[in-house]
């Protein structure tokens, strides 16, 4: 009796499609157990909200518990860290930002996690633009005047940040640079007491989230005058862009998405992005970000990743100019 054994090629072709229907499986299985949300700050802000508005969808979706933890500290990097390393199976996910994700790394010397390495981008969820503005005492109605403004007493305004390294603060240093004006940094721990300090007259100016702002901007108790991004904000539809405003250099768009530990499947990557993107149509959803004045992106994995590898030395150069020297 003679035992035939497979050739090498007929062995690498069993192999190989062992693997494709693992995958294959392993994607349309997805998920068969509670997935965690990992958002890297405290609850309570837009990041966490749109968070768990993602994930009471997903678990309808899913009919599996997707649950949301908030991991804060240290501009989002403990979160960042805990995900980076943990399983790369879809199951552990970040809904990271601008500020812990491209902004936050290049704060720090001795990194523990690397932003592109250790990461897949899955989607981009949404945008959150800034809005420049200033306390009514202040007697500039456009970008234009508020510049010649500043130029006419450089240093004499103050203008407010969540805390250095932030996109509010890093917003406000991109517009002295191209604007060529000095404006004094008065940086808080948080963009909610800084709100506070620019509503009361403590301080003239800043860069904050439409999120955070938008209400006031409405009762009249602050005055916009431009937004960050490159296209309007849903929300302010009535406020031009620094592009549109004279500023044509001026790009500072903060962004809220949804990344996983490099290495998981590629399946399982895109079925969450495709499945995510579903939802971020949907029309209640698209309301609620609306409401948080935030844009829905859905931005795809690859258009993601390329944004990622873009922001990160570019934030680090403006960083550089600032005189913002990463820390331990």
């Amino acid at each position: 009796m003679h035992i035939r054994f497979p050739t090498i090629s007929r062995r690498l072709s069993i192999g190989l499609c062992t693997v494709f229907f693992s995958g294959a499986c392993l994607a349309q299985s997805f998920p068969d157990k509670p997935v965690s949300l990992i958002v890297p700050f405290p609850p309570g802000a837009a990041t966490d909200t749109i968070a768990r508005t993602l994930a009471d969808k997903l678990t309808e979706k899913w009919g599996q518990p997707v649950v949301v933890e908030n991991r804060a500290g240290a501009t989002g990097s403990i979160g960042s860290n805990y995900v980076a390393r943990s399983k790369p199976d879809g199951y552990t996910m970040l809904v990271g930002t601008t500020s812990s994700h491209t902004m936050g790394p290049n704060l720090f010397k001795n990194k523990t996690w690397d932003p592109i390495k250790d990461f897949t981008p899955i989607t981009l969820l949404a945008w959150a633009p800034n809005v420049l503005e200033v306390n009514p005492s202040v007697p500039a109605k456009s970008v234009p005047e508020l510049i010649a403004l500043l130029k006419k007493d450089p240093g004499k305004y103050t203008y407010a940040s969540s805390g250095t390294g932030s996109s509010i603060h890093l917003a406000g240093e991109l517009f002295q640079s191209l604007a060529g004006v000095e404006m004094t940094h008065i940086p808080y721990k948080g963009a909610s007491p800084a709100v506070m300090d620019l509503l009361g007259g403590q301080v003239d100016i800043m860069f904050d989230t439409v999120a955070l702002s938008l209400p006031h901007i409405k009762a009249g108790k602050l005055r916009a005058l431009a937004v960050t991004t490159t296209q309007r904000s849903s929300s302010l539809p009535d406020i031009p862009t620094m592009q549109q405003a004279g500023l044509k250099d001026y790009e500072m768009a903060a962004w809220i998405g949804l990344l996983a530990p490099a290495g998981t499947p590629e399946d399982v990557i895109a079925k969450i992005e495709t499945d995510v993107q579903a939802i971020l149509q949907t029309p209640d959803v698209k309301k609620r970000l609306f409401d948080l004045g935030t844009d829905v992106s859905g931005m795809s994995s690859a258009e993601f990743s390329e944004l990622v590898a873009k922001e990160l030395p570019r934030y680090g150069e403006i960083m550089r100019k600032a005189g913002i020297e990463p820390g331990n």
